[in-house]
């Protein structure tokens, strides 16, 4: 068996080769995070057995997916989510998980699906910290389509992970709603500390900001005590950590409402450049390549539903987006097209809620590792497409002002 320095050196390898892999291809139009999958699926314990997931690599894994939902709630805007086309991305999603439900019903009923609750949420989610380093590197965040992709990422993200706490909870739904309650009201109230400390100015404020670029690093460490706390607290509400995480991205957005590209950088760096990848590449090493290759059908199957339940009611939904004011034009049938495919694209979550099915002996890993293949073949070939379609020559709808040759650490 690999011993876990190992199992760590074949991992950060992997984060190392699959950029490299990644630029070789024409516009990168494989996305690095589905090289960084299959090379976990080579390196694991399922194919050469070169590296073990033990428990010092879990908790880098569990790092890295905290700052990739960190990161994700850190880009959504507030104005953007609670005006116009938030409501009509948090409507979109509600439909999504109706006809999901609806799906796995019929499905059940003739005993083709078990778990029908995980495989409804798992179903309706988006990767939003996923395709963040897909959209920043297509130059596509600062646009009309960018934006909308993110309201739709946000429910996307936020919906299932609010959906696992009610449903898939332990406590049952009333208890975990009143649980969720009081976490949400918690985390409101952290995110009121950082704007009083910022209005008072005070000499802890500027030994912050003092320190922020020496070697105490302070508003990094801030950043990561911010999300192990809400992580910590999630897990002591009996929470999904994810809710966690993303609520730490959204604090953290509160406390540096002009944005902080100092910051933003070396958040990148620690997460992007190290932790992130972990998380996919250990992802892949779940994956049971064997029990994948047995059930093709069910594959093929789980990734049209997908599209049907996800990405449907998303293009449906393109046809009535008229922008912020409802003045902007609508959106071309390519546009909607490549919002559906965006808004399809899932994996993250579908790890997530795979894993507490297992966990809970509704699932088998066999079944949750023909889920989660699903799930990476729509990161492997939504984004594709949606970037095969932008690269066409008919002119975008969107006259927003393109984001151009900028840092890719920047953000709005």
């Amino acid at each position: 068996m690999p011993s876990v320095g190992a199992s760590l050196f074949w991992i950060v390898a992997c984060a190392v080769v699959a950029p490299l892999l990644a630029g070789l291809f024409p516009r990168k139009l494989v996305p690095e995070v589905v090289l960084l999958l299959v090379a976990g699926i080579v390196i694991g314990p399922h194919v050469f057995d070169l590296a073990i997931e033990g428990s010092e690599i879990e908790l880098l894994r569990d790092l890295g997916l905290g700052l990739l939902f960190l990161l994700a709630g850190y880009e959504i805007d507030t104005a953007e989510i609670t005006g116009r086309g938030g409501r009509r991305a948090l409507l979109t999603w509600l439909v999504s998980l109706a006809l999901a439900f609806a799906v796995v019903t019929l499905l059940s009923l003739v005993h083709v699906v078990d778990a029908g609750t995980a495989v409804a949420i798992a179903m309706t989610s988006t990767a939003l910290g996923t395709l963040l380093p897909i959209l920043r590197d297509a130059g596509a965040l600062d646009t009309r389509l960018g934006r909308t992709i993110l309201n739709h990422g946000a429910f996307g993200e936020l919906g299932p992970v609010v959906a696992m706490a009610v449903l898939l909870g332990s406590r049952g739904s009333v208890a975990s709603i009143v649980v969720l309650g009081l976490f949400t009201a918690a985390a409101v109230l952290v995110a009121f500390i950082p704007a009083r400390v910022r209005r008072e100015g005070s000499r802890i404020t500027a030994i912050i900001r003092s320190g922020s670029e020496t070697t105490s690093q302070t508003t990094v460490r801030l950043t990561m005590l911010l999300l192990v706390a809400l992580t910590v607290l999630a897990a002591s509400f009996g929470l999904d950590t994810i809710l966690g995480a993303f609520a730490a991205g959204f604090i953290l957005r509160r406390a540096t409402p002009e944005g902080d590209e100092t910051l933003e950088t070396k958040l990148d760096g620690l997460a992007f450049g190290f932790l992130i990848p972990i998380f996919f590449v250990t992802s892949g090493m779940a994956i049971d390549v064997a029990a994948v290759a047995s059930e093709p059908g069910v594959l093929i199957a789980f990734v049209l539903l997908i599209l049907l339940v996800r990405a449907g009611p998303v293009y449906f939904a393109g046809r009535f987006d008229r922008g912020a004011d409802g003045t902007d034009p609508p959106f071309t049938g390519r546009e909607r097209t490549q919002l559906a495919l965006y808004a399809g694209t899932g994996l993250p979550l579908i790890v997530a809620v795979t894993g507490v099915a297992v966990d809970s002996g509704d699932m088998t890993s066999a079944n949750a590792s023909v889920l989660v293949a699903a799930g990476a073949i729509t990161v492997l070939l939504f984004p594709l497409a949606a970037s095969l379609l932008a690269s066409g020559p008919e002119p975008s709808a969107d006259t927003a002002s393109p984001r151009g040759d900028q840092n890719p650490g920047s953000r709005q």
